[in-house]
């Protein structure tokens, strides 16, 4: 009975040891959140935005702020952070931001 027990609990270490790195790679990938943008720092330390109906990101620099600041203008707003827009809002945007890309840049 004794050698019974010893090959059971061997199975389980090695069952045990094999699904380790497969549980470590599924938990340590950020879920979506179903939120309209996605903020995150580049290796550059550059805020990254990211735009989910264009499927593309965004680096919020100067430039970017620059033609953010001139959306509002055009609709008599005032200035508020992109971050705390409504998700409706920053749909708007991009949408207009991908209708008037930077001509000096890489298209946006």
């Amino acid at each position: 009975m004794q050698r019974g027990y010893q090959y059971l609990f061997s199975f389980f270490v090695l069952t045990a040891a094999l699904a380790a790195p497969s549980a470590m790679n599924a938990a340590g990938k950020p879920q979506d959140n179903g939120r309209q943008e996605e903020h995150r720092r580049d290796d550059n330390d550059r805020n990254r935005v990211y735009d989910r109906d264009h499927r593309d990101y965004h680096n919020w620099d100067n430039n970017e702020d620059r033609s953010y600041r001139q959306y509002l203008g055009e609709r008599h707003r005032e200035y508020r952070p992109f971050v705390e827009i409504k998700v409706r809002d920053q749909r708007a945007y991009w949408n207009w931001r991908h209708r008037h890309p930077d001509h000096d840049r890489d298209g946006r």
